[in-house]
């Protein structure tokens, strides 16, 4: 299955919609958009995942990867997602403590 990544513009924050499968052969995908962001100084992202079938442990280091790159620039990333099996995997692994997690984009976008 392939990634899928469409961005936008809403306020001063950049949205990055993700489809698809963010595995071991997707991740880069997501990782160079995100590295291409940062460097057209887009510094608060909003990552919406309610499109995402899967996330393995490449896909959670690319988010990982993807917060510290704003982070140097004082930017922030929050994500999108509503799905339990994925919000699971942020559970077990301890990142729903170090990511801030929305339902809803206008949930994301009120703050």
């Amino acid at each position: 299955m392939d990634l899928s990544l469409q961005t936008r513009e809403v306020d001063s924050r950049t949205i990055v919609a993700v489809g698809g499968e963010i595995d071991v052969y997707t991740a880069p995908k997501l990782r160079d958009k995100i590295t291409e962001l940062v460097g057209e100084g887009h510094h608060d992202l909003v990552i919406d995942m309610e499109g995402v079938d899967f996330l393995d442990s490449t896909g959670l280091g690319v988010l990982v990867g993807g917060l510290k790159k704003v982070r140097a620039h004082d930017g922030s990333m929050e994500l999108i997602c509503s799905q339990d099996r994925l919000l699971k995997i942020f559970r077990i692994t301890g990142l729903a403590k170090v990511f801030t997690i929305h339902d809803t984009e206008a949930d994301a976008l009120a703050r």
